[in-house]
C-alpha cells in the first residue's frame, strides 16, 4: 500500500504586489509628513474645542489676546488637515502591501503594529473626512460632529504614539539619508523614483492647500477654489454661517420696533435701539473666525460690553452670559470669562463696516470680541446676564 501523502494546505489568496516604492524608506519619508499633519492638526483641534467648550475652571483663564489667535489657530486646523488627505493616501498606498502579510500576527510587538495600524486608519480616515464634511456643514451620520470628533482624536493621537513605540526600532534604521537602512536602499537604485514621488505628493499637498487656506489667509482669497467659504462673499462682505432664516428669527425681527435689550445684574435695566446708539460708541477691527475654517478681520462699532455690566452693577471678574432670539440652536445661549467680558474691544455690535447690522450678521445687536470662535459671538441678541 503507497504511503499517502498529507496535501499541504495553501495558504489563503492574497494579493501580489510587483510595484515599486512599497519599501521602509518611501513609508518614513512620508509618515513623516503626515505625522506632523496630524499633530498640528491635533494640537489646533484641542485649543479649538477648548475655546468653544471650556471645563469651569478654565473660563476665565482663557485668554482674549491675542486677537488674531483663534483665526490663526483654527486656520491651521483645517489646512493641516486637508494637507493630511493625500498624504493619508499616498502613505496607505506605499504600506498596504504589509497590510496582507502571512501570517497576520508573528509575535507580541507584530499584534501591537498591526492594532496600531488598525486604529491609524481608522481614526485618520474619520477625522479627515468627517472634518471635511464638517467645513461643508454636512453631516450625514445619526451622531453630534464635536464630541465624537474630538473623542476620536485622542484615539487616533494614541494610535500614532502606539505606533511609533513599536516601529521606530526599524523607523530609525530609514530615517536620515546616512541611516544603515536608507544607504542599503540607496544602492538599490529606487532613490530617483522615490524623488519623484515625493515632489509629486509636494505638489498634491501644495495645489490642495493653495486652492483652500484663502479661507483664511486672505491675502491668498483670490486661489480660493476648492473651500466653501469665499472671505469677501456674503452680506456686507462677510460671510456668514447661519442666516437668519436658518435660526428661524426672521418673525421676531419684523417686530424690532418693541425690542429692548434685556441686562439682568445687582441693577438691572433695559435699553432699546434708539438708546443703544445714543450711548457713547466704540470701534474696533477684529476677526469672525469661524470653525469651519474661514476667517476675515471687518470693522464693528458699538457699545463696550464692560460698559453695559458696570452700569448694571458687575462685580469685578463677573461673567456674563449672552441670550439670543434664536428660540433653538447648540449656541443660542453663550457664557464668556471675565477676561473677555472686561476687555475693551468686546463689543455689544451694531454696525458692521459702516453699516446697521443686516439680519443674517445679527441685527439689532450681536457680541464680537477677540480670539473668540465665531459660534461664540452670538447673533440677535435679546438678553445678557451677569453672573
Amino acid at each position: 500500500m503507497e504511503d499517502m501523502k498529507v496535501p499541504s494546505v495553501p495558504p489563503p489568496l492574497r494579493p501580489s504586489f510587483s510595484g515599486r516604492l512599497h519599501d521602509a524608506r518611501t513609508a518614513v519619508s512620508v509618515g513623516r509628513l503626515l505625522g506632523a499633519a496630524i499633530a498640528i492638526c491635533f494640537v489646533t483641534g484641542v485649543v479649538s474645542h477648548y475655546l468653544q467648550h471650556p471645563p469651569g475652571w478654565a473660563v476665565d483663564a482663557l485668554p482674549s489676546r491675542p486677537v488674531w489667535g483663534y483665526r490663526v489657530s483654527q486656520g491651521l486646523h483645517v489646512a493641516s488637515g486637508i494637507a493630511a488627505i493625500p498624504l493619508l493616501f499616498v502613505k496607505l498606498w506605499v504600506v498596504y502591501p504589509r497590510l496582507f502579510v502571512w501570517p497576520p500576527v508573528r509575535s507580541i510587538r507584530h499584534a501591537l503594529e498591526r492594532v496600531s495600524v488598525a486604529v491609524l486608519v481608522g481614526a485618520a480616515g474619520f477625522e479627515l473626512f468627517s472634518g471635511l464634511l464638517n467645513t461643508v456643514q454636512w453631516y450625514p451620520w445619526p451622531f453630534s460632529f464635536v464630541p465624537v470628533h474630538f473623542a476620536v482624536a485622542w484615539l487616533l493621537a494614541g494610535g500614532l504614539l502606539l505606533h511609533l513605540a513599536v516601529k521606530w526600532p526599524k523607523t530609525r534604521s530609514y530615517w536620515g539619508r546616512r541611516s544603515e537602512g536608507t544607504v542599503k536602499l540607496a544602492a538599490e537604485g529606487d532613490a530617483a523614483d522615490r524623488r519623484s514621488l515625493l515632489r509629486g505628493l509636494a505638489a498634491a499637498v501644495g495645489a490642495v492647500t493653495l486652492t483652500t487656506v484663502g479661507q483664511s489667509f486672505t491675502p491668498l482669497k483670490r486661489f480660493d477654489l476648492l473651500a466653501p467659504r469665499h472671505p469677501d462673499h456674503g452680506p456686507q462682505s462677510l460671510p456668514v454661517n447661519r442666516t437668519a432664516a436658518a435660526a428661524g428669527v426672521t418673525s421676531a425681527l419684523r417686530s424690532m420696533a418693541g425690542w429692548r435689550l434685556e441686562v439682568v445684574g445687582p441693577r438691572p435695566f433695559q435699553l432699546g435701539l434708539d438708546e443703544l446708539r445714543a450711548l457713547p460708541q466704540h470701534e474696533v477691527e477684529l476677526p469672525i473666525a469661524c470653525v469651519e475654517g474661514w476667517s476675515k478681520n471687518a470693522h464693528w462699532s458699538g457699545v463696550r460690553i464692560r460698559d453695559l455690566l458696570e452700569r448694571a452693577g458687575a462685580p469685578a471678574g463677573a461673567r456674563l452670559r449672552a441670550v439670543s432670539l434664536e428660540q433653538h440652536g447648540a449656541y443660542r445661549v453663550m457664557e464668556m470669562g471675565s477676561d473677555y467680558a472686561h476687555d475693551p474691544l468686546t463689543l455689544l455690535a451694531l454696525r458692521l463696516n459702516g453699516q446697521v447690522l443686516s439680519a443674517d450678521h445679527g441685527f439689532p445687536a450681536r457680541i464680537i470680541a477677540p480670539n473668540r470662535p465665531g459660534v461664540l459671538q452670538t447673533k440677535w441678541v435679546a438678553r445678557l446676564e451677569v453672573l
